[in-house]
């Protein structure tokens, strides 16, 4: 199968995702490991750190997808990649002079919640415009490669940099990537989404639940919906609680707890790349039904972690079947909301599934940290694992009207920029 060019506008798309997502990655868990090991915090505040801040920037985020549905969206999301970089800088910067506290963690938090769901619905409407028609699950597996090669490569790195150099320092490394990741959007250049046409000047009140009116009114919308909200969100809780047990009562150091997240990734590229065969081969809503169902089957292995080098081997063969598998179902999942959102509500849309993605996650990661107090980390982690195993339920009842095989062809799509150049080096989905 010959390589796909997506244009040279997508090359720059592709660019911001690419820094933004290493800087992300190198990072990992920063916020969790400098509250552990600067501040010394308890495990209930390490999970209030990630449940606060992601539960107050849902809230903030909500009148968002309305409001950039109908504005240019290549300055929203140059705008949210500066905000991003201004409030995770303010950390090693705090640091260097003796001020971080908890609190300036937390604000920070919040802040980077709303930029990154402001950023997410706009981007989405900007890929939707850049990869049209079969070209969007090919960009789709491209960014999935993408995002997965960085956390494969990304938190061995951080965990290096973190042990030699102090845990703030990967922070101001992902604040510098947000400012890279402005630049690539402004390449871009004078391309820009069609702006829909405002029914109305003003914002009415009902304006900001059309997101999730037209998800619920969509059935296979829904079921996905749930399915990934809950997955998602049981999936996050687990990560300060890993953390803490890890790092804590385990005692891996951080370079082992990176190296324990950080090569199984490499699964979700192999899955990336096998998504799109995958779905040409059964259909999206076999891929969907089965990936999404073994995605949920690994996490209950983590309730027999332990100690030294057999705990460490076993938090990396999780890792790599759940993140495989979450890399088959990923590209396929955006795709098909992407397809199925008609283009004047699709800010709104990703805007609504943001905001409850995060208000879900902070909600069951503020549970999870009130479960661990009461019992003991590793109790909420099986726990977790045994709720997950009954997700695949939800997706019993996804409709059978998704594209069928012969629908979706493995051949290179043509390209959407006239003329356009690729500027992904040849690199296939």
């Amino acid at each position: 199968m010959g390589t796909t060019s997506l244009g040279r506008p997508f090359g720059w798309y592709w660019t911001s995702y690419a820094v933004s997502t290493v800087g992300t990655y190198l990072a990992f868990d920063a916020f969790p490991l400098i509250a552990i090991l600067v501040l010394h915090a308890a495990p209930a505040a390490v999970s209030a750190l990630a449940s606060v801040g992601l539960a107050a920037g849902a809230v903030l985020a909500v009148p968002l997808g309305p409001w950039m549905e109908f504005r240019r969206k290549r300055p929203v999301m140059i705008a949210a990649d500066v905000v991003r970089f201004l409030a995770v800088l303010s950390v090693p910067a705090a640091f260097a002079f003796g001020l971080l506290t908890f609190g300036q963690l937390l604000v920070v938090t919040v802040v980077v919640a709303v930029a990154d769901n402001a950023f997410r619905a706009a981007a989405g409407a900007c890929l939707k415009s850049l990869a049209p028609g079969p070209n969007l699950l090919v960009a789709n597996g491209r960014i999935e490669s993408t995002m997965w090669t960085s956390a494969a490569l990304g938190p061995p790195l951080g965990g290096a940099a973190i042990g030699l150099l102090g845990p703030v320092t990967t922070a101001a490394a992902n604040a510098v990537s947000y400012l890279l990741s402005a630049l690539a959007i402004r390449a871009i250049g004078p391309f820009e989404p069609t702006r829909p046409t405002r029914p109305t000047k003003k914002l009415r009140a009902g304006d900001l639940l059309e997101g999730w009116r037209y998800i619920l009114d969509h059935k296979g919308l829904r079921l996905l919906f749930t399915n990934t909200l809950v997955v998602n969100a049981l999936l996050m809780a687990t990560a300060p609680l890993m953390a803490t047990r890890m790092l804590g009562e385990l005692g891996f150091s951080p370079l082992q707890y990176a190296i324990a997240f950080g090569p199984p990734c490499a699964g979700g590229l192999v899955g990336a790349r096998l998504s799109r065969r995958l779905t040409a081969r059964i259909g999206e809503r076999q891929v969907l039904r089965v990936f999404g169902a073994l995605r949920a089957c690994w996490p209950i292995g983590l309730a027999f972690l332990g100690p030294g080098m057999g705990g460490l081997a076993l938090v990396l063969i999780v890792q790599t079947g759940l993140v495989t598998t979450i890399g088959v179902f990923n590209p396929v999942y955006a795709t098909y909301r992407l397809q199925q959102t008609p283009d004047d509500r699709v800010a709104r849309v990703l805007a609504a599934w943001n905001v409850s993605s995060s208000a879900t996650t902070a909600t069951v990661t503020a549970l999870w940290g009130v479960l661990a107090g009461f019992t003991s980390p590793g109790f909420a982690v099986a726990a977790a694992g045994v709720v997950l195993l009954t997700t695949p339920l939800i997706l019993r009842g996804l409709p059978g009207t998704l594209a069928a095989p012969e629908e979706i062809k493995e051949h290179d799509a043509v390209d959407p920029v006239p003329g356009g150049r690729s500027a992904d080096g040849g690199a296939g989905a």
